[in-house]
């Protein structure tokens, strides 16, 4: 079985902006690299239930969004801009036809109506301020918006510690519900949510750990802190992507500078164990994805232009490195699509 993988990156080098990959799950291998989309520094992105790649976009000088239609030809069909910085993360609300985005550097997270066509319209912003211990901290610097399973949104500011619940209205734009304060210098940049909503796993950039979280009614309450790499690890680690498996029982983290996958096993209780660091045969995987059945992960790895396939057995959650040295520049989104 063929499936397609889409990659956003960096265009500082080589890189031209979004490429897609395929995985054949019959030969265990990565085949196929070609460019999708010219579009500057798309380092993350997603698509709609339309075919409509949104993605994170450097254009004239400004940050914002870029929308492209995908297809046999696929088309880039806007370049929605303003002055400043592309936001870090991109994500689509289909049920009620958003688009929003988080952008580190403004202190910022954007909600974009979809028009009939697919293009998008700037609708509300919400503003974070605010600072953390750390000298990444000086501002605030909002990392993740995305949808709770209970149909928030949730906010994470490495720059501040803090996660934020939202609710989203067209008319009246974001109300903050409740906000959550993480251990100074934590740094949290991703979350992920078990399949019954009611725990999440918080990852900290900073720190290299994460944390596990009770979720109800709009609330976090702190229950666990692990690290993602060996203790006795002195160098930097920035920690980068997290996922969790469909059954709830595997979460893995990857660790910049440390360069490996920390595997956690879920315990009956949602807590964690870490199980393995597995190393990813590259420098700098700034993000990795699991594929449809969820026995294999790929991971991008920034600095050595390269994808990493393994194999994941879905008894004990374990990875095997399979492939290595698949070329692939600047990669920082791995997008199943």
């Amino acid at each position: 079985m063929i499936e397609t993988i889409l990659l956003g990156t960096y265009t500082k080098q080589t890189s031209e902006g979004i490429y897609q990959v395929e995985l054949d799950t019959t030969q265990k291998q990565l085949q196929n690299l070609q460019l999708v989309a010219k579009v500057e520094n798309p380092t993350y992105l997603t698509v709609s239930q339309q075919q409509m790649l949104y993605a994170v976009d450097r254009y004239q000088d400004q940050g914002g969004v870029s929308v492209t239609q995908l297809g046999d030809r696929s088309q880039v069909l806007q370049h929605l801009v303003q002055p400043g910085t592309p936001p870090a993360y991109v994500t689509v609300d289909e049920h009620r036809h958003l688009v929003f985005d988080a952008n580190y550097h403004e202190g910022t997270v954007h909600a974009y109506q979809i028009q009939a066509d697919g293009t998008l319209n700037l609708a509300h912003t919400f503003t974070n301020q605010g600072s953390g211990p750390r000298p990444e901290q000086s501002e605030a610097h909002p990392h993740y918006v995305d949808r709770t399973p209970d149909e928030h949104l949730v906010v994470c500011d490495l720059g501040c510690d803090e996660v934020f619940i939202l609710d989203y209205d067209a008319a009246t734009g974001f109300q903050t519900v409740s906000k959550y304060e993480t251990a100074p210098g934590f740094g949290p940049r991703h979350v992920v949510f078990n399949q019954q909503g009611n725990t999440a796993y918080l990852v900290g950039e900073l720190a290299s750990e994460v944390e596990v979280l009770n979720y109800h009614n709009g609330e976090f309450r702190h229950v666990q802190t692990l690290k993602t790499i060996p203790d006795d690890w002195e160098q930097h680690n920035g920690a980068a992507a997290i996922r969790i498996t469909s059954d709830n029982r595997f979460v893995y983290v990857s660790n910049r500078g440390h360069d490996s996958i920390a595997v956690f096993a879920v315990n009956d209780d949602g807590t964690l164990e870490l199980i393995q660091n597995c190393a990813i045969a590259g420098s700098f995987p700034r993000d990795f994805a699991l594929n449809a059945d969820e026995r294999f992960l790929v991971c991008g790895n920034q600095t050595t232009n390269n994808l990493s396939l393994f194999e994941r057995n879905s008894e004990n959650g374990k990875l095997k490195l399979i492939q290595k040295d698949f070329a692939a520049p600047e990669v920082v989104c791995v997008y199943f699509k």
